[in-house]
């Protein structure tokens, strides 16, 4: 007997609360935990999305966008928040609003001992850069505290990184 399993409905409320905050790019590495989220925004002709290479990509690419008048987000997963702290300098010097949703790993049933030290030093690491960090472990809680993190960062010129626990995501499973 196979149980299906059904996407959670919290990617598409997301999607949702990040038209409502005028977000018009997205720049992302590609990721397990925001694929819905990715799909959704690549299927809108509205919305410029930009695949990175690496995650600091996103920073300068954002940049450009409030420069030029538009709002962005960047998606990332924890991993790649160690490859982003000598760009932070840029938004933080600058004032440039900077919204970035990581999806954490390192945390609640990984498997993966190398996701460990970065998911463990994110928090950390975003404060030490000024980045504001906000926190949604549970499910039910990811849209407002994205709404809040937007109004925060579009409103204030200020980093915001809201942190999708591992908990609201679901741990990845690869065993033998």
């Amino acid at each position: 007997m196979s149980t299906a399993v059904t996407a959670p409905a919290w990617p598409d409320a997301l999607y949702d609360a990040l038209l409502a905050a005028g977000v018009k790019q997205v720049a992302y590495v590609p990721d397990a935990g925001h694929r819905r989220l990715i799909e959704l925004a690549r299927a809108n002709a509205g919305l410029t999305t930009v695949v990175l290479t690496t995650e600091e990509e996103g920073i300068g690419l954002l940049a450009g966008a409030h420069l030029g008048g538009g709002r962005g987000v960047l998606l990332m997963q924890s991993s790649g928040v160690g490859n982003c702290i000598n760009a932070l300098a840029l938004p933080a010097e600058c004032r440039i609003p900077l919204l970035m949703l990581v999806t954490m790993r390192g945390e609640w049933g990984e498997f993966n001992p190398w996701q460990v030290a970065m998911g463990q030093a994110t928090p950390a690491t975003l404060e030490a850069m000024g980045v504001i960090v906000l926190r949604a472990d549970d499910a039910e809680r990811i849209v407002e505290t994205v709404r809040a993190g937007a109004g925060l960062a579009f409103d204030s010129g200020r980093m915001v990184a809201v942190l999708i626990g591992q908990r609201a995501i679901g741990a990845k499973a690869f065993r033998k």
